[in-house]
């Protein structure tokens, strides 16, 4: 991304950045990024029961860069469908080709707008794919955000850093301590890719769902944004499952997070609530619909209570059975009635 100085220049008009990430503050944020990523690292197999081994690679990064990974590692993921959909406007003329090359072009941009605006709020990730394309142990912290955070919400900065990367590593811990997680996920998301060949009739059918939910005095768009709006029958099944699976792992992580938190830090409850306050600001929220990332929004509250009813039923140790194999993860639905997920697995 680095060399398309188009993108760069979106980045930076919407990204922004901090000025304090400029001086003296981002390579000792490095530093003690890379000693609270071992630290932790340590904590989090007994709070998940989820066996770990090594540590990961640490990496402080600004808005920029985190977009620019992304991209990359996003570019790497659609790569064989991509060449798919242009061999086949070669087969179709030179018409279906200008098109297929304006259709790519338009979705980077797309992309590279929406993880800009994302860029501005995200903390940190743990990151699956690498910008490479190949498979990934790396946590990687946004550190003019951390920063910024700090300063405006005056967060003690070791505790802050602490409980930002506790989150983090809680994801790594369930994608390295479960085998088989991080090829089902990249699995769903190769299924969506997959799937989104055109469906005929698709637009009339989107205008008549658009008309219907006026009449009713629905939304017009839902959580899924306007992804889900042009998301084919096919699409839609799968995104449940994504949907699905980021309900339990966010839910699992943000348990874990204010558990071990709440042991190891003053100031974790008011952390908690402030950052819960900060998902729910309404001036975000036309953004958040449009773009289907309320979704994601929703996954944290969700996921949470699914979490707490599994645990007050069933005890801790019953949430482990979610990770046993892709046929006892909890479906969209058993993620509103964590119940009848107990009586089907547990």
């Amino acid at each position: 991304m680095s060399d398309r100085p188009g993108s760069g220049r979106l980045i930076g008009r919407i990204a922004g950045t901090y000025p304090l990430a400029e001086t003296y503050h981002l390579p000792a944020l490095q530093s003690e990024m890379e000693a609270l990523t071992i630290r932790v690292s340590r904590l989090v197999p007994e709070a998940t029961g989820l066996t770990l081994s090594g540590s990961p690679s640490t990496a402080v990064i600004g808005r920029a860069e985190w977009v620019e990974r992304n991209v990359a590692s996003f570019s790497h993921l659609i790569e064989p469908a991509r060449r798919q959909i242009e061999e086949k406007a070669e087969e179709r003329g030179a018409g279906a080709r200008s098109m297929a090359v304006l259709a790519s072009k338009v979705l980077q941009a797309e992309t590279v707008a929406v993880l800009s605006v994302l860029a501005r709020r995200v903390l940190g990730q743990y990151e699956l794919v690498l910008p490479t394309g190949e498979a990934g142990d790396v946590v990687t912290y946004v550190g003019p955000n951390i920063l910024q955070l700090e300063r405006v919400h005056q967060f003690r900065p070791a505790e802050f850093r602490f409980w930002v990367a506790l989150h983090e590593l809680t994801h790594r811990a369930q994608f390295q301590g479960v085998p088989w997680l991080r090829d089902y996920f990249v699995g769903l998301v190769m299924e969506l890719i997959e799937q989104s060949k055109p469906e005929s009739g698709r637009l009339s059918k989107v205008m008549g769902e658009l008309s219907a939910r006026r009449q009713l005095g629905e939304n017009l768009i839902d959580e899924q944004g306007l992804f889900g709006l042009f998301a084919t029958s096919g699409q839609k099944a799968v995104m449940d499952k994504v949907q699905a699976l980021m309900s339990l792992l966010e839910g699992h992580g943000h348990v874990v997070m204010d558990r071990v938190g709440a042991e190891h830090l003053k100031s974790q409850a008011r952390m908690s609530r402030t950052l819960k306050s900060r998902r729910q600001d309404k001036r975000t929220a036309a953004f958040f619909r449009i773009t289907g990332l309320e979704m994601k929004l929703k996954q944290y509250e969700a996921g949470g209570s699914f979490i707490h009813v599994v645990e007050r039923e069933a005890g801790w140790e019953t949430v482990s059975l979610a990770f046993r194999g892709a046929s006892s993860l909890p479906t969209l639905e058993e993620i509103e009635d964590p119940v009848a997920w107990l009586r089907r697995v547990a």
